[in-house]
Parts: C-alpha cells; structure tokens; sequence
C-alpha cells in the first residue's frame, strides 16, 4: 500500500509508458511509480531506458524495459504481447511517445508532416488498440491516457504538423471513450503547456525567450518539474473514474489566450 489517498492508490497496478527514457513520460514514469504502480517503460533501444528502471526501482517498484518503436505496427504489437505475458495486465496506458519538428509552415516536407503524424496520432491509436484489444477489454478495465499538448487547443506558428497531431489525439480521444466505456475503460488527454524537454531545451537557454513566455503565461513561469505529476495519477487512478473523453490542460492558463499583467518594475 502506498501513502497516497485510497483513490489515488496505484498499489497492484501495472502501467504501460511509451517514450519513458526521458522529459514527460521519465517524469510520468516517477509520478506513477511513486504512487504504487508497477512499470512497463518502453523505449526505441533499451540501454536509452537503464536509468528509468534504475529509479523506478529503486522506489521499490518493479520495472519492464521494452522495445517500441511506435512507427513500426509490429514492434507495437510485440511490445504489448511481451508486458501482458510478463504482468499478465496492463491497468494503465500513457501514451507518451512522440516527436516535433518546429518549422516555418513554407519550409515544412512532405517527410516531415509523415514523421510528426505517424509518430503523434497514427502511432498513439494502434498503441491503444493494441492494448485495448489484449488485456483492457479482456479484463473489463483500464486507463488510457493519451498525451497531447496546449496545442491541442491552440495554434502557435511553427507548429503546424504538431498541433495538427495534437488536435486529432484530442478527437481521437473522445472517439474511443464512447467505443470502449462499455468495456470499464477510460481515455482522457493528458495536455500540457510549456514544460522543459528534450525536444526544446535549447529555447529555454534564451532567458529573454524564457521572459517573453512568462508574460503570456497566467501564472507567470513554464511548468516545472512535478507539475504533471497529480494530474496523471488523477486519471491513471480510481479517482477519475467517472472522468471520460476529456482533456485535461496542464498549461498555467495560457491557453486562454491572455497576456499576464506583470507589475512595472521600481
């Protein structure tokens, strides 16, 4: 039993994690961890996920390193075959891994648009299907969370392939709530704002990019390190479980589109 709340309780739970060897899904992969679930973390290479499984273990939970490369429909089907024989469920699904290519919408290739689409919306649906169809329907329960983005809700130059896939991850997530409900599982959109990752630290080196962005966001600063974490036990957990087909933003409020006051220096 882990020291969360009865609700909020992962104790007993297997969680699936797709791009789990570093940014969000590391971070989703501690938070889950931390609150009792044991971990399927799955990665393109498995030397890329020895550092997850390090810290999950070490919280004293158990930990799954998988190949996945969510390009591939058969790498998807393998991955999940290989965490069902191994837990023989999977509670939880975050649907995590993804890609960007911030570009000039004139400067965007036809390679492009297929990388960021089949990566962020091709690969998300076959990765819930695949874990729906063999162990969630099966068992009559699960959890899926799709990760999505603020710009799953609002359009920032440069990001046109992305927010295209974000956008349909948010459609495609109230299109399988209403498929699967029957069957005791929930999908939701976990959408965060402006967090630090791999893909965009180096704008986050820019201090006045850094500022620029603050002045945009309601609560004055990008998201920090465990800002995710209540939100994705929330709806990996009992306490959502009359919570389906929605998206939760996790943004600071920019996504209501305001410029933040910022009180005049002396």
């Amino acid at each position: 039993m882990s020291d969360a709340l009865p609700e909020f309780d992962l104790s007993g739970r297997v969680a699936f994690i797709s791009g789990a060897s570093r940014g969000l899904g590391l971070k989703f992969a501690r938070a889950l961890a931390r609150a009792g679930a044991d971990l399927v973390v799955t990665s393109r290479t498995l030397e890329s996920l020895e550092g997850t499984c390090q810290e999950i273990e070490a919280l004293g939970r158990k930990c799954l390193p998988l190949v996945l490369d969510v390009l591939d429909y058969d790498s998807i089907q393998q991955a999940v075959d290989s965490a069902v024989e191994h837990y023989g469920k999977i509670d939880i699904l975050v649907n995590n891994a993804g890609c960007n290519r911030r570009k000039p919408a004139v400067e965007v290739t036809w390679e492009d648009w297929n990388l960021i689409l089949n990566t962020n919306l091709r690969g998300v649906f076959f990765l819930a299907q695949a874990v729906a169809k063999k162990a969630m329907i099966p068992a009559g329960y699960g959890r899926i969370i799709n990760i999505g983005s603020v710009t799953s809700v609002a359009g920032y130059a440069g990001l046109g392939p992305y927010g295209a896939s974000r956008g349909g991850t948010k459609q495609l997530t109230m299109s399988l709530a209403h498929d699967w409900g029957g069957h005791g599982i929930t999908v939701n959109c976990l959408a965060p704002g402006w967090f630090r990752t791999e893909q965009n630290k180096v704008m986050y080196e820019d201090e006045g990019w850094v500022e620029y962005l603050s002045e945009r966001i309601p609560v004055g600063r990008p998201g920090g390190e465990t800002d995710l974490d209540s939100a994705v036990i929330f709806l990996a957990a009992e306490s959502s479980r009359y919570v389906s087909g929605q998206t939760l933003l996790v943004d600071g409020g920019i996504s209501v589109g305001a410029v933040r006051a910022v009180p005049k220096k002396a």
